[in-house]
């Protein structure tokens, strides 16, 4: 009888140790599969834009020499952004300008030099340099002007048209202006530019030849006896070379 009492003890006991068992490796394998959560913090991407010198060439210019016999031009253009949507820019380049109408025909040549600074409006996208841009300068020129010929006026016909080729040359001309510019900047290949400006010029002062007058001034344009205003227009091509990043604001 007490074996039997000792067998079903037995019995009983490694049937709750068999649970017992099954249990808790349960509970570990089930704590081994658990994997602390990881918590991903992504980071804050900062962009930078680029600071740096912006150099050109005018194409306008360059294309006119090519297709206008009488006219021959060049100017180098640059600018440098100093804080956020200013920069600071100028234009320098010579010229040959003709006029020529049934009386008179006359051609200024020399050099000029435009100063000033430009604001950009436009907000570009994450990794675009864009410009949409108005703009202030001060220009100066220093030219020549050469009377090459004109014509007599009569309205007595019997001779035929009194040409006469004169050929004077005035030196030592110059003529200053302010001018207004708006245009805009577009990157068509990294750090490759190009570019459409008009512009709004106001004449402030000019020397003249003795008994004549300005009818063109380099890097002002056309002249007119009635207005101090003149216009102008350019096409152009720039590269910037980039000096620095910084975070945008």
């Amino acid at each position: 009888m007490l074996k039997k009492i000792s067998r079903n003890y037995i019995k009983t006991a490694l049937v709750f140790s068999t649970i017992f068992f099954s249990i808790s490796t349960d509970s570990l394998f089930a704590q081994n599969q658990e994997e602390p959560i990881a918590l991903e913090t992504k980071k804050d991407t900062v962009y930078k834009e680029k600071y740096g010198l912006r150099v050109g060439i005018d194409l306008s210019k360059l294309a006119r020499t090519v297709l206008d016999d009488d006219y021959t031009g060049f100017m180098l253009e640059a600018d440098m952004r100093i804080y956020k949507n200013y920069y600071l820019a100028a234009e320098i380049g010579n010229e040959t300008l003709p006029f020529g109408e049934d009386y008179i025909k006359v051609s200024s040549s020399g050099s000029f030099v435009k100063i000033g600074a430009n604001y950009n409006a436009y907000e570009n996208w994450e990794g675009m340099q864009n410009i949409v841009f108005a703009g202030l300068r001060y220009g100066f020129s220093t030219f020549s002007q050469d009377l090459e010929e004109y014509q007599i006026y009569t309205t007595n016909n019997y001779f035929g048209d009194d040409i006469r080729i004169d050929g004077s040359k005035a030196s030592g001309l110059n003529a200053s202006w302010i001018e207004l510019m708006a245009g805009f900047k577009v990157e068509v290949l990294k750090n490759l530019f190009l570019s459409a400006n008009v512009q709004l010029k106001r004449r402030l002062s000019q020397t003249t030849p003795d008994g004549f007058d300005n009818l063109t001034i380099p890097g002002f344009g056309r002249t007119f006896d009635e207005s101090n205003f003149g216009i102008g227009y350019g096409y152009s091509i720039s590269y910037l070379i980039p000096i620095f990043k910084k975070a945008k604001n």
